[in-house]
């Protein structure tokens, strides 16, 4: 196969899948059925102009019979006077009308032959375009139908092209989201091991986040003798606040000791 050949086959193809995809039955449809109505309307167009040239010849057949029996009569005067030579050229001239009367005739009934014709034609053409015509309003009803369920069936499944961009747009807003929350949650840690400097005011100072973390340790360590406690490796802990008051209680002052007298000595 040529290099044309092939150009050509690919061409043709891409073209013919981009019309199947642009065309819609209905409007295909609906343009055969307004081509079905043009040729409808052009047969009993033919119908009406045979009619016309039928009742044309009915006319003419009607004016030359009147002027044969005109002429007849015309004879028939000029005889009775003894005018024979009028007489016989009257009859001549009714002769010469007969002929085309005769003609004429011929002409009127294939005219009417050819009206019955179409007028049968078009009567059959027009049951046709009214059977179309319900097929036609038919088979877009249940083309519309199956094109609407199949767009909610494509919702539902999300391989409709705007749920499709629905979905990449929520995906797009979790990921940033997301990503925020990230953020936020690094920048918070930063600030509060003091590897960024908070100037909102709402930092404390270096005595508050020293005592912050002390009291962080104590914690650990009272749950951890807890957990001793529990296992049978220590006594059970008290609380910070105990400990605390523990540290604080004053120690008791001693009292003075008094020597008592021993015996022998002098009261």
């Amino acid at each position: 196969m040529s290099v044309m050949k092939r150009l050509s086959m690919i061409f043709k193809s891409k073209a013919n899948k981009a019309l199947d995809k642009m065309e819609d039955p209905r409007e295909t449809l609906d343009y055969s059925y307004q081509r079905q109505l043009e040729l409808l309307q052009k047969v009993r167009r033919g119908v009406a102009d045979v009619a016309t040239s039928r009742k044309r010849v009915e006319l003419q057949i009607n004016g030359l019979e009147q002027q044969s029996r005109k002429l007849e009569d015309q004879g028939r005067k000029a005889l009775s006077v003894g005018r024979e030579d009028l007489a016989r050229e009257a009859l001549s001239r009714r002769s010469g009308l007969q002929g085309q009367i005769a003609d004429l005739r011929v002409q009127h009934d294939n005219l009417q032959a050819e009206e019955e014709k179409l007028t049968t034609a078009s009567q059959r053409l027009q049951a046709k375009v009214d059977s179309f015509r319900t097929k036609k309003e038919t088979i877009k009803a249940t083309y519309t139908a199956a094109e609407a369920q199949t767009r909610i069936n494509e919702a539902f499944s999300g391989i409709s092209e705007e749920m499709g961009d629905v979905g990449l747009a929520i995906q797009r807003a979790e990921d940033k989201t997301a990503q925020m929350q990230a953020r936020a949650g690094a920048i918070d840690e930063l600030l509060a091991s003091g590897a960024l400097d908070d100037y909102s005011g709402t930092r404390g100072d270096d005595i508050q986040t020293e005592l912050d973390r002390m009291g962080g340790g104590m914690d650990v360590e009272l749950e951890l003798a807890k957990m001793k406690a529990e296992l049978g490796q220590g006594p059970a802990p008290q609380s910070s606040i105990e400990q605390g008051q523990t540290q604080q209680a004053p120690q008791p002052q001693q009292q003075p000791h008094t020597q008592l007298p021993r015996q022998g000595d002098g009261v």
